[in-house]
């Protein structure tokens, strides 16, 4: 729909043990899978956290005032990243995606163990990031939210 936006895929190597896997090394591949162009993204591959992906992608587009950027990533990271992203001096519009709830299902009351424990993990990790990110100077709040 936006032929001449600029885009910018931030994704290093996040895994301590694989430091040669780059997300921004495969992603040309999915992106043509998609049908767009890989050649118009700029691919930022150094990056290991997400304030490392605010910083560094900063650098790379040199935002100019009165500039519209869009941060798409996961609906439950994306509180972390507009911090992350705000801190680094950059005034972002939030597009979360892969949202881990449907919305359009009723209240079921059940048990699942697995999946509840795999829900609290990822729960914790993004709570425990929000906190540790605030208190060491990474994000803008302790739960950034929307401006204004």
């Amino acid at each position: 729909r936006y032929p001449e936006a600029r885009i910018i895929f931030s994704g290093g190597a996040g895994d301590v043990f694989l430091p040669d896997f780059k997300e921004a090394t495969h992603a040309p591949g999915v992106f043509a899978d998609m049908g767009l162009d890989p050649g118009r993204i700029i691919y930022e591959s150094q990056a290991r956290n997400t304030a490392e992906n605010a910083r560094f992608t900063f650098e790379l587009a040199g935002p100019k005032p009165g500039e519209t950027w869009v941060l798409v990533t996961s609906a439950f990271h994306m509180p972390r990243a507009v911090g992350t992203y705000r801190q680094a001096g950059w005034r972002v519009i939030a597009y979360p995606v892969d949202f881990s709830t449907p919305g359009d299902r009723a209240f079921e009351l059940r048990f699942n163990f697995s999946s509840g424990l795999g829900s609290l993990t990822r729960a914790l990790h993004e709570c425990l990031g929000l906190f540790f990110y605030w208190v060491t100077d990474r994000s803008d709040a302790l739960f950034p939210g929307p401006d204004g």
